[in-house]
């Protein structure tokens, strides 16, 4: 699988995402959207996420949910063309993948409530369930965001250290008062 990430005019880098040509704990975020469906092999991917992701990195994964709506489309249908094509992977396996790997799941949400028509006037006449998805059928969301952060055991966090005296420096001045004089509530 190859990935282009960069602006609209060109390539910033090119990758396969099996093999990324970032340093070990180099990257504090990594996006994937909808990457490990039309992928072979999505251990080899998350793994490779884990490889390149810091201590307490970001980790942002979108898919397509298999026990949704969308799901079943793709179990009765042709199966042609993305995303059907694609492997759906289950919200509870990707969690799993991700929990041997270290990470902790402290997010995600559900969308795409309503089947995948190809119609606009069944969208609409489907609107409903978009409007009532996060209520009545919260987990059969077509579509899953989920957010993950890795985890290191034993790692603790460095906060910077502030230098009070740089910091008392650079806060503004206050007006000073004169000696002798002395600033009521009603002098404002």
């Amino acid at each position: 699988l190859r990935f282009t990430a960069g602006n609209h005019h060109g390539n910033d880098v090119r990758l396969i995402c099996a093999e990324m040509p970032f340093d070990s704990a180099s990257l504090d975020l990594v996006l994937m959207p909808h990457v490990l469906e039309s992928s072979d092999n999505p251990h080899q991917i998350i793994r490779e996420v884990e490889r390149v992701l810091m201590p307490e990195g970001n980790l942002i994964i979108s898919g397509f949910n298999p026990y949704s709506l969308w799901g079943l489309h793709r179990a009765l249908g042709r199966k042609q063309g993305y995303p059907w094509n694609g492997r759906f992977i289950g919200l509870p396996r990707l969690k799993d993948w991700l929990a041997l790997l270290g990470f902790e799941v402290v997010g995600g949400r559900f969308a795409a409530y309503a089947p995948p028509f190809r119609q606009q006037k069944w969208l609409d006449r489907a609107s409903f369930m978009e409007k009532a998805g996060d209520r009545w059928w919260a987990v059969s969301g077509g579509i899953y965001f989920l957010h993950a952060v890795k985890r290191v055991p034993g790692m603790r966090l460095i906060k910077p250290k502030w230098n009070e005296g740089l910091v008392r420096k650079l806060m503004p001045a206050s007006p000073k008062l004169n000696k002798g004089t002395q600033k009521s509530a009603r002098d404002d």
